[in-house]
């Protein structure tokens, strides 16, 4: 019975986390390791558990059944584990927190620190793409991401909603207007992030049904970069508007039209969601 559930310990984990090699990470054993526990477990009982198409892979009927199964086994002894855990815990718990821009973590930062003094809060800022390998690689407990297409091993939350805003001199012509439609966009010269970017890719998607061309004058890696070619008068920028800094020479510019937002979600592993730390950082960023 020992074998067998070493087998089921290895199914379940590639089943919550959808990969093999999360499963070996998770388990802290090779990946041959848990691709022959879940081979030996189906050929066992000549059962197939998971359907293969190349390295895409998804539950069979079987494997769905055998999954619920599994899921009050092994969750429960992780709940029961993590409590004698916690318990006389002599060194400080850590939470360690990626996210894609300081001034929109800030606030779940600041608040979480308030409320849980004792727990010792890293903290990490990287491009979207970089902070979501680090969350996938188990190099950050928890992130806060700009996206929209989320990988399904991700537990999600909205965080926040800002209104994105264009960055001007202040000599630039909107500079007196204090708002503009996106429309007076046509025909301007533009400073923009690479195409990764969250924010430009909100500015395009909104702009080309309504048949607004965006002259892309320069591509920059960073918000102080654009900042810089702003004040240069190189072009005019755009930033959600949380992440706006008034430095002198700039202004903000709001659009009246239908507002062009931006929004921050709060992402976990699905495999760690009720982890008692992680716990605690969603309920915080829900009563904020």
């Amino acid at each position: 019975m020992y074998q067998y559930n070493e087998w089921f310990r290895s199914f379940h984990t590639v089943a919550r986390t959808g990969s093999f090699a999360l499963a070996a990470e998770y388990l802290s054993v090779g990946r041959p390791t848990v691709s022959e526990q879940v081979g030996a477990l189906e050929e066992k009982f000549a059962v197939e558990l998971f359907h293969r198409d190349g390295r895409r892979f998804e539950l069979s009927p079987v494997g769905r059944q055998l999954f619920a199964i599994t899921q009050g086994l092994f969750e429960q002894e992780e709940q029961a584990v993590q409590v004698f855990t916690s318990l006389g815990q002599q060194k400080k718990e850590t939470l360690r927190l990626g996210a894609v821009s300081p001034a929109v973590a800030m606030n779940i930062i600041y608040s979480f620190m308030q409320c849980n003094p004792e727990i010792e809060l890293e903290t990490s800022f990287n491009t979207e793409r970089a902070t979501l390998e680090r969350l996938i690689n188990l190099d950050s407990d928890a992130a806060i991401l700009a996206h929209c297409n989320f990988d399904p091993r991700l537990e999600t939350q909205l965080y926040r909603k800002y209104p994105i805003v264009a960055v001007v001199r202040d000599d630039h012509p909107w500079a007196k207007l204090g708002e503009v439609s996106i429309r007076q966009i046509s025909g301007e010269r533009l400073v923009l992030r690479e195409s990764q970017s969250r924010t430009r890719q909100r500015l395009e998607a909104y702009c080309l049904p309504l048949g607004v061309p965006l002259n892309c004058v320069m591509q920059l890696n960073s918000r102080e970069a654009i900042t810089h070619a702003i004040m240069q008068n190189i072009g005019i920028g755009f930033v959600s508007a949380v992440e706006y800094v008034e430095l002198p020479g700039t202004c903000a510019i709001s659009f009246i039209d239908e507002p062009l937002h931006i929004e921050y979600y709060l992402c976990c592993l699905r495999i760690f969601r009720q982890r008692p730390l992680i716990e605690k950082l969603f309920k915080g960023a829900s009563a904020e």
